[in-house]
């Protein structure tokens, strides 16, 4: 008898909205939501994830502990965030079970914003911009290594070190 996977593969809406305003430097795009930032309603919901702490650190400021204060962190500092992926058939939260990708339209904020560079938070954010939204708006992107607890190979201080780099354009 073949062994049964308890995560379904489901069809999938971005149901968070895009955080940011007229003043917003950066944009930072992730891939999707995983299934702690779908239950928590908000970006890097996961207490792994070390996107909060490489921001914070980066612009020194206090660890956000909730949403709103995740938004100020991000608003007062010219940092957009939103993901490439508006829907897709995922298997829990794993990047690579992407299928059937339907993008964001990112043009709202690159108009509504003052926008100087794109970065994107892994590898499969980076090629799914690519593939989908790059096409679209010609806006060429920056890759930093992914924050996800999944990239073991990254410790706190290289994810660092790399993602330094977000402060030139801040």
């Amino acid at each position: 008898m073949a062994k049964t996977n308890i995560q379904e593969e489901l069809r999938l809406l971005h149901t968070i909205p895009p955080v940011f305003n007229r003043n917003s430097k950066i944009l930072i795009l992730g891939s999707f939501p995983s299934v702690k930032s779908r239950e928590a309603e908000f970006f890097y919901g996961h207490k792994q994830n070390r996107f909060w702490k490489v921001l914070a650190n980066l612009l020194n400021e206090s660890v956000p502990e909730n949403t709103e204060e995740k938004k100020q962190l991000l608003l007062s500092n010219g940092i957009a965030l939103w993901d490439v992926i508006k829907s897709c058939t995922i298997t829990g939260s794993s990047d690579s079970s992407i299928k059937n990708v339907v993008p964001n339209d990112i043009e709202p904020i690159l108009q509504k914003s003052d926008i100087s560079q794109i970065f994107t938070n892994g590898a499969t954010a980076d090629k799914l911009y690519k593939k989908y939204i790059y096409p679209t708006t010609k806006n060429s992107t920056i890759k930093l290594p992914s924050t996800s607890p999944a990239n073991a190979a990254f410790t706190l201080d290289k994810l660092l070190r790399e993602w330094n780099l977000i402060l030139k354009y801040l």
